[in-house]
């Protein structure tokens, strides 16, 4: 079992800059593919970007691509969100999962740990 903890969320004006972290309560990430979400007001949860187990491999939503990148930490048993040039259609509760699987996937359901979710509010 892996429990995992988002922090890094906040208020930010449009074109700023956040990075999210997840720590993870055991030293077992590496062997869980990582992903992040996001749930804006009213609206579904969406994939945003995810990394393979080992960091090699990544995938990142388009409306994001160029603007955030993912990465992990084994040793320090974290995972990143870097958010530049924020927007405000980027505000929402933002997710961190684990997914015990080889696999990058994009869809919620393969990922087995979630965090409590942070929320990232990006004012005009």
């Amino acid at each position: 079992q892996v429990q995992l903890v988002e922090s890094g969320g906040g208020l930010v004006q449009a074109g700023g800059s956040l990075r999210l972290s997840c720590a993870a309560s055991r030293r077992t990430l590496s062997t869980y593919a990582l992903g992040w979400f996001r749930q804006p007001p009213g609206k579904e949860r969406e994939f945003v970007a995810a990394i393979s187990r080992s960091g090699g491999s990544t995938k990142v939503t388009d409306s994001v691509k160029g603007r955030f990148t993912i990465s992990r930490d084994n040793a320090k048993n974290t995972v990143y969100l870097q958010m530049n040039s924020l927007q405000p259609e980027d505000t929402a509760v933002y997710y961190c999962a684990a997914d015990a699987s080889v696999l990058v996937h994009t869809t919620l359901g393969y990922y087995d740990y979630w965090g409590q979710g942070t929320q990232v509010t990006v004012s005009s």
